[in-house]
């Protein structure tokens, strides 16, 4: 899957990968692609500038840490963020509902019979 693809919705999921705790640029790629089974297989190019949007934003901090002997900026949700996360999952459910009603098939609910 492409970034073009997530259009609107990569900042909430790297919210939700940095809910599990504080992490690295390159671990949050590896995680991103590990929860999604190898789907989610972003470039750096795409990660690095929103990590710096959602920090402008107040949404997540980094501090520079050193990681097996290495220096790597590491990147930890706020409070701000922890509350974006909540409205974006709200939000995510709100839409995916409504999308649902009219492509979730011929048992979903609303469709015709």
């Amino acid at each position: 899957m492409n970034a073009q693809a997530l259009h609107g919705h990569l900042d909430a999921l790297l919210l939700a990968v940095l809910e599990q705790g504080a992490l690295h640029g390159y671990a949050i790629i590896e995680a991103l692609r590990a929860r999604s089974g190898g789907v989610l297989d972003l470039p750096t190019g795409t990660i690095y500038p929103a990590l710096r949007r959602l920090e402008r934003a107040g949404y997540v901090s980094s501090a520079w840490s050193t990681v097996n002997g290495r220096e790597r900026r590491t990147y930890e949700l706020t409070g701000a963020g922890r509350r974006a996360l909540a409205g974006e999952r709200t939000s995510w459910q709100e839409f995916s509902s409504t999308v649902g009603q009219f492509l979730g098939g011929a048992d979903a609910p609303g469709a015709p019979a």
